[in-house]
């Protein structure tokens, strides 16, 4: 009973940080550790409570018109290629080469958002032209990709890059960046489904409070805004940052 009620408790706050800027994994992740799964039934337990918490911060988000289907439905379907294929293939790639590249990108990440004054705090999007939308599907694909087989980061990633290649404020980029992760969730939750490494017992309740958490945490981004995302997504990248640094020296 105090697995379900700690679980639960974790997973709210998780929901919470994550539809606003991302990085709800360094909460939920460790916690699942903690009730003593293992690593599999962890990764698979996990995706399927926090996909869907992302579909209910998604509909939120929609509702809320901070979503541009005349970007994303050219970018979904890029999205979700990248997934399945990054789900099923056996990377050539070393993980420890990886995680150094990963960790440099999302440190640049968290540290240019700190000192940049004006990212992403005005809406500067002026349309859909040949550049952007190339970038967008390039975008769209690789993260796709990365979030199948690894994931760390993911959100952030998205997030900056609709800033920097849409010109969106942090509040329209964190709702086009939502569905994009979502849409990439689902590839790797049917996996996990397939092969069983769901607990479900865990899952369903604590997919309850992210739900919960989901909404509010939307509600509070959309009604804050732009400077109350940007310090906790600054926050949360420098969080995972920080987490592969012990990872690697551990």
């Amino acid at each position: 009973m105090f697995n379900i009620v700690f679980l639960c408790v974790a997973g709210f706050l998780a929901a919470f940080v994550d539809s606003i800027a991302g990085g709800g994994g360094l909460i939920s992740v460790p916690a699942f550790m903690l009730a003593g799964l293992s690593p599999t039934y962890v990764l698979g337990t996990n995706k399927f409570s926090a996909t869907t918490a992302s579909l209910t911060s998604s509909i939120k988000f929609i509702t809320s018109k901070k979503v541009n289907f005349k970007i994303l439905k050219f970018l979904i379907p890029f999205t979700l290629i990248g997934a399945y294929l990054g789900v099923n293939t056996v990377l050539s790639i070393d993980e420890a080469i990886l995680n150094v590249l990963v960790l440099v990108l999302i440190l640049f990440i968290g540290i240019y958002s700190l000192f940049s004054k004006s990212l992403g705090l005005t809406n500067n999007f002026k349309g859909i032209n040949k550049k952007n939308m190339s970038l967008g599907i390039l975008l769209a694909f690789s993260l796709g990709f990365y979030d199948g087989f690894f994931g760390p980061g993911t959100g952030s990633f998205l997030i900056f890059g609709f800033i920097n290649i849409f010109g969106y404020d942090f509040v329209n980029a964190s709702g086009n960046a939502r569905i994009l992760n979502f849409v990439s969730n689902i590839s790797s939750l049917v996996l996990f489904a397939i092969h069983g490494r769901i607990f479900y017992a865990y899952a369903i309740p604590v997919a309850i409070f992210m739900i919960l958490g989901a909404q509010f945490g939307t509600k509070v981004a959309l009604k804050k805004g732009s400077k109350l995302i940007k310090p906790i997504f600054i926050t949360m990248s420098l969080a995972v940052a920080g987490k592969m640094v012990f990872k690697l020296f551990t």
